[in-house]
C-alpha cells in the first residue's frame, strides 16, 4: 500500500512536460541598415506558469542578434505575432535562425532558418 501511495505522490508532484512553442511564420524587412522581424508563434499557453515568453534571432554560429521578450501569456490569442525592429545584422550573414522559448522548457528546438535578401 505504501509503495502505491509513494508512486501516486511522485506522479502528482512531477511537473507536466509542456509542448514547446512553434515558430510558424517569419516576415523580414530591411530599411537602410536595420532589419525588422515579424514572428508568429503558437504555444499552448495556460497562464503565468506556462507561456511562450520570448523569441530570438541567431546567426549560424549561435550568436544572439536580437531578442523579443514576451511580457504575458497569450492564452486566448493563438497563434500570435510580435515584432522586433532595429536589428543590425552583419553584411556577411545571409541566413538567421529564429528560436522560441517558454517558461517551462526554456529555449526550444528546432530553430527556424530564414534566408535574408
Amino acid at each position: 500500500m505504501l509503495k502505491y501511495l509513494v508512486a501516486t505522490l511522485a506522479i502528482l508532484t512531477t511537473p507536466a512536460l509542456a509542448d514547446a512553442p512553434v515558430v510558424s511564420n517569419v516576415n523580414v524587412s530591411k530599411a537602410g541598415d536595420v532589419w525588422k522581424f515579424d514572428v508568429t508563434l503558437s504555444h499552448k499557453d495556460t497562464g503565468w506558469d506556462d507561456y511562450a515568453n520570448a523569441w530570438r534571432i541567431l546567426d549560424n554560429s549561435g550568436k544572439e542578434l536580437g531578442v523579443r521578450n514576451l511580457a504575458h501569456p497569450h492564452v486566448n490569442e493563438q497563434p500570435f505575432t510580435r515584432s522586433l525592429s532595429g536589428i543590425r545584422i552583419p553584411a556577411d550573414v545571409t541566413e538567421v535562425g529564429i528560436q522560441a522559448s517558454d517558461t517551462i522548457g526554456g529555449w526550444s528546438s528546432p530553430i527556424k532558418k530564414i534566408k535574408l535578401r
